[in-house]
């Protein structure tokens, strides 16, 4: 990310009382650096795509999802193509089933308008009753909300940190697991393992899920098809959309409009 502007976060963070939400537009290519909050956190864009890094982990979300941080969760957050961002602090003793796991979730109409209101609430000054009551339904939002295989495992080690981000900054790069062997100066069964390993997956089945989320990211910024094609390296639209169909289920046009509903 030697190209992005960095953000920087607050560090007079007021402490939630018992949810405090923060509403900033991110630039195109900026980005929190790495660091934690003493609470929990809902990572939201009501417009544009979000990327969310965690430990072992890259979450790319659209404004049909949101990423739930438990307290003391290490994460950095940016965005490509910028995005309309909004950062819910909560606090949890009441609720220990959001204490333990990160997690992508569903927003919902209510969710995002219950959101909506809260940003709006605050920027009102307005404290007790009636904020109280939607800050209660937010909670019971985030406990009834299902959890999504929404996953990009984040190869850590140093051995395949190169791989890493010159596929996520180039997924257009077309080099076999062979040549990507003789680069870092390692066997194919070495690779093979390292990734099996690390993440679960094999370096193919990595390769094509980074890939997928980086169409999500292009789409959600408002890149066409066609040149989304193009920069994930497909030899046209009708191989990218077929792709993504088998993924996703949907095709690229719909998975589009779906976004704008």
């Amino acid at each position: 990310m030697l190209d992005w502007r960095v953000i920087s976060a607050p560090d007079d963070a007021p402490t939630p009382a018992p949810i405090t939400v923060r509403a900033q537009d991110i630039a195109a290519r900026s980005y929190f650096p790495e660091h934690e909050h003493d609470w929990g956190q809902l990572v939201y864009a009501m417009e544009g795509v979000l990327n969310v890094v965690v430990t072992g982990k890259s979450y790319i979300i659209s404004p049909e999802q949101a990423v739930w941080l438990p307290p003391g969760t290490r994460h950095r957050v940016g965005s490509r193509f910028g995005a309309k961002f909004r950062s819910l602090w909560g606090l949890v003793e009441n609720h220990p089933e959001l204490e333990s796991q990160t997690e992508v979730i569903g927003v919902g109409p209510l969710l995002k308008a219950l959101i909506t209101e809260l940003v709006s609430l605050q920027n009102k000054g307005e404290v007790g009753g009636y904020r109280d009551r939607i800050v209660t339904l937010v909670f019971d939002q985030l406990h009834r909300s299902d959890a999504l295989p929404a996953v990009l495992p984040w190869p850590t080690s140093s051995h395949l940190a190169r791989l890493r981000e010159q596929l996520y900054s180039n997924p257009a790069d077309a080099r076999s697991a062979e040549q990507w062997c003789a680069e870092l100066g390692m066997s194919s069964r070495t690779l093979s393992r390292r990734f099996e390993t690390e993440l679960g997956i094999s370096f193919r089945a990595w390769k094509r899920r980074m890939r997928l989320f980086r169409a999500i990211e292009f789409l959600g910024g408002g890149m066409g098809v066609t040149q989304t094609a193009l920069e994930l390296g497909y030899g046209s639209s009708s191989a990218f959309s077929y792709a993504f169909r088998c993924e996703l289920g949907t095709s690229p046009q719909s998975y589009v409009r779906s976004m704008s509903e």
